[in-house]
């Protein structure tokens, strides 16, 4: 069956606003369109049980009323805990057929209304929200570069008024060129609050260790030595409903933080097809994750670990392959997994074993953060139909 959740969940709750706001003015204003009113009296009101022994019970409220001399008596078709037998309500009933009684449904109608409006004000309010954080991080990554761009160019000055006259005036021009360049960079980085993945140097391979908190609706990832100290974490700071959540990216090595948006999960599901491809995703920073990495170069390459069903993920960027990921259980350190043997045999998203010589893990850990959040397969946020369509192209290929 197909189904969409996620954060496409806001235009599903606008959708549903608008209903409600429909519905409301509908039974506020129009409904009782051809109805006439008079005053009838409860004279019963009996409590039934519900058809399961979940349910709550219904209740049957019997009114008497007077139409031109004649007395009727019908049951209602609303219920309000301010009935009470022997009180005058107001009856609706058909000029034609006067025998056929309807309650109010005012109050319902302007409940509705409410619900909706409430909802399309939510909703405004997280845009609200988001766009001011997406502003907020464009700045803070803009006053970095003009801060890295101030402090090349004194110290391009320094050196200059140290070679004397001449260097002076060399030093300053290279000091202006790189405050240009900075500026530059500083402005780049301010349009767009997904900015660029850094470029790492390489240094001797590590094993890492890629783990998810489980168990909180505000949960986290990091990164792990063999032992266990955290290397490189995201933090969530602030939850939101509709909105994207604010995280905190932690450089334990470099000691820097990032602030980040980290939108809600997305899930196209065509049920059980196998051609047609489940779609997993999220918004990073405001954009479609997957595709934010490929505007980085990021290309992953999916294969199953030997004799396993796990999922090895070869991560490169370019042409060149800076990571190997592999999924583990929840015992993703060896000396856990060999005290559960059966448990650490089951994969589960969200927790990896990790080989790369990046000295700089940010690329490795946004990489890792989109498999983990997401539950894809493959680079482009699918799951098997990718993988099946390929085999067959290769297959059909090769005759």
């Amino acid at each position: 069956m197909f189904s969409v959740r996620g954060i496409k969940f806001k235009y599903f709750a606008m959708i549903m606003a608008v209903i409600c706001i429909i519905a409301g003015v509908y039974l506020t204003f129009f409904s009782n369109a051809g109805y006439a009113k008079t005053t009838g009296t409860i004279l019963s009101i009996v409590e039934e049980p519900g058809v399961t022994s979940d349910d709550d019970s219904d209740y049957v409220v019997t009114v008497g009323y007077d139409v031109d001399g004649t007395h009727y008596e019908s049951t209602l078709d609303t219920y309000s805990p301010n009935y009470k037998e022997g009180k005058t309500v107001d009856v609706l009933y058909d000029p034609k057929d006067p025998s056929v009684a309807h309650g109010q449904s005012r109050g319902m109608g302007i409940y509705a209304l409410v619900v909706g409006v409430g909802i399309l004000v939510i909703s405004a309010l997280s845009g609200i929200r988001t766009r001011s954080a997406l502003e907020k991080i464009e700045k803070q990554r803009g006053a970095a570069g003009a801060k890295g761009a101030s402090s090349a160019s004194s110290s391009a000055a320094g050196a200059g008024q140290t070679a004397g006259a001449e260097g002076s005036a060399a030093g300053t021009g290279t000091a202006q060129a790189s405050g240009a360049k900075g500026s530059a960079a500083g402005g780049k980085s301010s349009s767009s609050a997904a900015a660029p993945l850094a470029v790492s140097d390489e240094g001797e391979e590590r094993k890492l260790y890629f783990l998810t908190d489980t168990g909180t609706p505000k949960y986290g990832h990091r990164i792990e030595d063999r032992n266990r100290r955290v290397l490189y974490e995201a933090k969530m700071t602030k939850f939101s409903l509709l909105g994207p959540h604010s995280f905190d990216f932690i450089d334990h090595e470099h000691g820097t933080t990032t602030p980040h948006l980290v939108g809600h999960e997305e899930e196209t599901d065509w049920g059980n097809s196998l051609l047609l491809d489940n779609h997993y995703t999220f918004d990073f920073d405001g954009k479609d994750i997957w595709k934010y990495l490929k505007e980085n170069g990021i290309g992953v390459r999916t294969e199953r670990v030997e004799g396993t069903i796990m999922p090895r993920y070869r991560v490169s960027r370019g042409d060149r392959e800076i990571a190997v990921i592999e999924c583990s259980s929840y015992y993703v350190h060896e000396e856990d997994a060999d005290q559960h043997s059966v448990a650490s045999k089951m994969p589960v998203p969200g927790f990896y074993r990790i080989r790369t010589r990046q000295e700089n893990l940010e690329t490795v850990f946004v990489t890792a953060v989109a498999f983990a959040r997401s539950g894809a397969l493959n680079d482009e946020g699918g799951t098997y139909g990718k993988i099946l369509r390929d085999k067959i192209q290769d297959s059909f290929g090769k005759e």
